[in-house]
């Protein structure tokens, strides 16, 4: 059996020298994204949404492309297992996978919709430079947009259109992953909660859905939180708030507890540590502070996506993603104690650290 295993491995690696499947996976990788991206952005997945399967030339004349064209679209989305076809009368007709209805589609609760768009008009475009961003050790925010990279948030806000594309971004991630984070530990115990850079309120609105007894200020950017009031929080939330400000330069008001979900990724060691120590020193006794971000392994071996991520925060912000010991480091630099770490399983993991005052 094991020389069997051991020819067969070598058999495996004789093929793959002489046809490198993996390499040319990935060498095409963007034509998957590109298609899915172009999907969507075409409103393949929500004119399928409702109603009997299509013909190529049907969804053509509703979303006013080329029935050539389309036909390519829809036969490449078959082949990536995000629309079915079957044969009627020699006619090739099309429609969604319940994968696509529910996390393709403007409509579904569930949507990536959004997150799809911003990969596509903006990271896609920033990825564009990630060899002069390798090089330079920098962002790359002026190649790629023109805008100065010297205020990470001007950038990444440079219109008001890009800011509410980055909230409907976080929108979308919190309502797929928020759930895991905001309960990764119990955190009824702490009765006043500000998410700083809350965005668009997502997590907020799990938060006070999960613990009914909290309640949650949300602290962001003067802009940001008139765009989430207007666009993202109803005002029937009652226990939820907002609190106008910015979270380097203003100071923190009194709470139990303090969220930093995909925040200390954007930054260095050295500003994430100011972030934190600021944090200490705001924190009510016995609170704490939660960061929700994405975990490289200890030996940074993996996930794959994290690693991925970390490149993008070299791209796009000052920051990068860090190991669990990285950011337990950071915390208890700061003062704070007693910090866990909970795996969630998906993208984005909890850390919780407590606050004990020094004797």
């Amino acid at each position: 059996a094991d020389g069997f295993s051991l020819e067969k491995a070598k058999m495996n690696s004789v093929s793959e020298i002489e046809y490198p499947r993996k390499i040319l996976d990935y060498m095409e990788g963007f034509l998957v994204s590109k298609t899915l991206f172009a999907a969507c952005e075409l409103g393949v997945f929500d004119f399928l949404q409702a109603g009997p399967p299509r013909s190529a030339a049907e969804v053509a004349g509703g979303l006013k492309t080329s029935v050539d064209g389309m036909e390519r679209l829809l036969a490449a989305c078959v082949g990536l297992q995000l629309l079915h076809a079957h044969t009627q009368n020699g006619e090739a007709l099309y429609s969604n996978t319940e994968l696509s209805n529910i996390y393709l589609t403007r409509t579904s609760p569930k949507s990536l919709y959004h997150s799809i768009q911003y990969n596509s008009q903006t990271i896609y475009l920033c990825w564009h430079y990630l060899t002069d961003a390798v090089r330079e050790g920098r962002n790359q925010n002026e190649k790629a947009f023109g805008v100065s990279s010297c205020d990470l948030f001007d950038a990444l806000y440079r219109s008001d259109e890009e800011m509410r594309k980055f909230m409907q971004l976080m929108n979308s991630v919190w309502n797929i992953c928020g759930r895991d984070v905001v309960t990764a530990f119990d955190l009824s115990p702490f009765k006043t909660i500000y998410d700083l850079g809350g965005c668009s309120g997502a997590l907020a609105k799990l938060c006070v859905r999960e613990y009914p007894e909290s309640m949650v200020t949300i602290f962001d950017l003067p802009k940001v939180v008139h765009t989430a009031r207007e666009h993202f929080v109803s005002s029937e939330e009652r226990r939820i708030s907002f609190h106008e400000g910015d979270f380097f330069k203003d100071p923190l008001p009194e709470a139990d507890l303090y969220i930093l979900a995909r925040i200390l990724h954007d930054w260095t060691n050295t500003r994430s540590l100011e972030l934190l120590t600021k944090v200490y020193r705001a924190c009510k006794p016995g609170g704490g502070v939660l960061l929700i971000e994405a975990l490289l392994n200890e030996d940074r071996s993996g996930p794959l996506t994290t690693q991925l991520y970390s490149l993008n925060m070299l791209v796009q912000t000052e920051g990068r993603e860090r190991t669990p010991s990285e950011y337990i480091g950071l915390m208890a630099t700061a003062g704070f104690t007693d910090i866990r770490v909970q795996r969630t399983g998906k993208i984005y993991d909890a850390i919780l650290g407590s606050y004990h005052k020094r004797s």
